[in-house]
């Protein structure tokens, strides 16, 4: 090799170098792992040429439907010029030569791992995949609801044999089904260090499987899944009423069952619930530990939303408003937690404290859209029987503080948790004026600030009309 290509090869391989580096931050470590880590500069004589090799056929064609445009102008960003980028398959005597010229840290993307078991498999059995930092163990809060589920993958992910497999987690959409899986897969690489794991939800798994039967490479695909220790797939039921698809799921899941290896499928309804999904592949899902995740109740959304708002630096919201979305919104935890992320971004962008107010304002649509309809005769009813006095006390003249009180209390009740106007609500009260009605609305926010047995009481009435 004489200056010129010595000093091309060097250059190319630096562009190369910050290519892989800006790759790996858009579209993200997950996907640069799984697609673009195995790629290898070739080396070319073509000045104008980049040649960037994969080591299959499925992997080839992936990158470049996906990366093509992406691969070129980040190389004309780090060589202008540069007419074309080459993406291709690289045979066993090409990756030995590309790697006797590469730059040495490519030699060890490149290099297939101690154990491998297929040539050219686009993952090699001892490669680690990337799992959202987020969702842990420690930032799963537990109740009844979720606990066994919650158990069985702390079990799954301890070193060992598994004791059971596959562990098969159903719920409602939002409830924890991914935190869980992506828990077990941080848990287990800690404790196996050698070892790796796949998740992929299962339309991904579909996609790839296609591509690979397109590009004639299916053993590669089911190389790569059955060569890790473990294989997580999420969000089953998208398998349903396609064939091929099921066909290839059965045979990996009684791959995995016949290895005694580690299994975890997640779905939005029990195996006897599936519909349009082979009987066998259902009798092998249900043969493992089965465990659904329930809705959870009012403490345990009071506590995730807690436990969260701990976890977000700078956050202050009060427990009011932490206790108005926990009642309001109950159906998804997902959709709870995206609330309060809504609530504080909103709040830190524009400077705001969080208050009621401020909660209402922003999230004003999604509330509404979770909120059971409350009449103020219910709420007169709930505050009479929570303060012992006659329902018709609340609509009388008597000014008595413990009748005046708890009138004051159901008029702050009605303005926030109905949608009737000030007048409509004064004439709910024995006919009074708008006036008074703010009045109360203003003297019941002052007190909960300074009475303690004021605001527990609201906070129990609240919770006990909204639940």
């Amino acid at each position: 090799m004489n200056d010129e290509e010595q000093s091309r090869r060097t250059t190319l391989d630096a562009a190369w170098g910050q290519v892989r580096k800006n790759l790996r931050v858009s579209p993200g470590p997950r996907v640069f792992d799984q697609w673009l880590e195995p790629a290898v500069l070739i080396d070319d004589s073509e000045p104008d040429l980049i040649r960037i090799g994969l080591p299959s056929a499925f992997m080839t064609n992936y990158v470049r439907s996906h990366f093509a445009d992406r691969l070129f102008h980040e190389f004309r960003a780090q060589v202008p010029g540069v007419v074309r980028v080459s993406i291709e398959t690289l045979t066993d005597s090409r990756v030995r030569r590309t790697l006797d010229t590469a730059a040495p840290e490519l030699k060890a993307a490149a290099t297939p791992a101690e154990g491998a078991t297929v040539p050219g498999a686009a993952v090699s059995p001892r490669e680690r995949y990337a799992f959202d930092p987020r969702f842990t163990f420690d930032s799963f809060v537990t109740d009844q609801s979720n606990q066994v589920a919650f158990n069985a993958a702390r079990k799954l992910a301890e070193p060992g044999a598994p004791q059971f497999s596959p562990l098969y987690l159903h719920s409602q959409t939002g409830l924890g089904k991914t935190h869980l899986m992506h828990a077990i897969g941080h848990a287990f690489l800690a404790s196996s260090p050698n070892a790796s794991a796949i998740y992929m939800p299962a339309e991904r798994f579909m996609f790839e499987f296609v591509q690979a039967v397109r590009a004639r490479d299916t053993y590669a695909f089911k190389a790569r899944l059955r060569s890790v220790d473990m294989l997580m797939i999420d969000d089953l039921q998208f398998i349903a009423g396609k064939d091929s698809t099921q066909e290839e799921c059965f045979h990996t899941v009684n791959e995995f069952m016949t290895m005694g290896k580690r299994l975890v499928i997640a779905c939005d309804r029990s195996p006897q619930a599936l519909e349009g999904v082979e009987s066998r592949l259902v009798g092998r899902l249900g043969s493992g530990l089965v465990a659904d995740i329930r809705a959870p109740e009012l403490a345990l959304r009071r506590a995730i939303l807690a436990a969260k708002c701990a976890a977000m630096p700078g956050a202050r919201v009060p427990a009011e408003v932490l206790d108005l979305l926990a009642t309001r919104i109950s159906s998804s935890i997902r959709e709870l937690e995206g609330a309060l992320n809504r609530l504080v971004a909103y709040a830190q962008l524009i400077g705001s404290p969080v208050t009621m107010d401020f909660a209402l304002a922003t999230l004003g649509d999604m509330l509404r859209g979770t909120q059971r309809r409350i009449t103020i005769d219910e709420i007169q009813k709930a505050v009479s029987s929570h303060f012992e006095v006659k329902q018709l006390d609340l609509v009388s003249d008597r000014r008595a503080v413990a009748i005046a009180r708890p009138r004051q209390i159901a008029m702050y009740l009605a303005k926030r948790l109905t949608t009737r106007s000030l007048p409509e609500i004064g004439r709910k009260f024995g006919n009074r004026d708008h006036s008074t009605v703010i009045h109360a609305v203003k003297r019941i926010e002052d007190l909960r600030t300074k009475d303690v047995e004021i605001d527990g009481a609201v906070r129990s009435l609240l919770m006990q009309l909204e639940g």
